[in-house]
């Protein structure tokens, strides 16, 4: 299972290293608010932290293309070497797996599907979940169900979402 975000929060002591996710005792980005409201809607979980660390443990690669960021300066750190990286594992991670779900929210995630073998992974797209998109095709895609969907489907243990 990966997620594949863009660069980390840019707020002070809000990253942990997990794409989406934040620091223990930070108050959650509207875009990690919009993903707990769709897993609200689609699974009927309440998600209580903004740390994510209970989805890594889970199997769950949250990765940023783009690891480092300038505080208060998102996407500062673009183009300085980090895609080079960050492609290289989302490439080998799917040479060296199988049966991977990929969960690709918005253009710049989706751009980094030529990576990806379509014919050993499953990848799941939709809007970013920004409050710029998430209202036009990230809410009600039920990405969270579909994704143990497919796990099930392939025997492998489902992911719980809670936080």
């Amino acid at each position: 299972m990966v997620i594949i975000g863009q660069d980390p929060y840019h707020g002070l002591n809000q990253s942990n290293g997990l794409c989406f996710s934040v620091s223990n005792k930070i108050s959650p980005p509207p875009s990690l608010i919009n993903i707990f409201k769709e897993i609200k809607d689609d699974l009927g979980i309440e998600c209580r932290t903004g740390n994510l660390e209970n989805w890594a443990n889970q199997g769950v690669l949250l990765l940023n293309t783009i690891l480092t960021v300038r505080p208060s300066h998102p996407a500062s750190h673009q183009n300085k070497g980090w895609e080079i990286f960050t492609d290289f594992i989302i490439n080998e991670t799917s040479n060296l797996k199988k049966d991977l779900v990929f969960l690709l929210w918005g253009k710049f995630a989706q751009s980094k599907e030529y990576l990806i073998d379509h014919k050993k992974h499953h990848i799941l797209k939709a809007s970013h979940p920004s409050p710029y998109s998430a209202s036009n095709g990230f809410f009600g895609y039920k990405h969270f169900s579909k994704c143990n969907k497919v796990l099930k489907s392939i025997s492998k243990a489902e992911i719980d979402w809670s936080t």
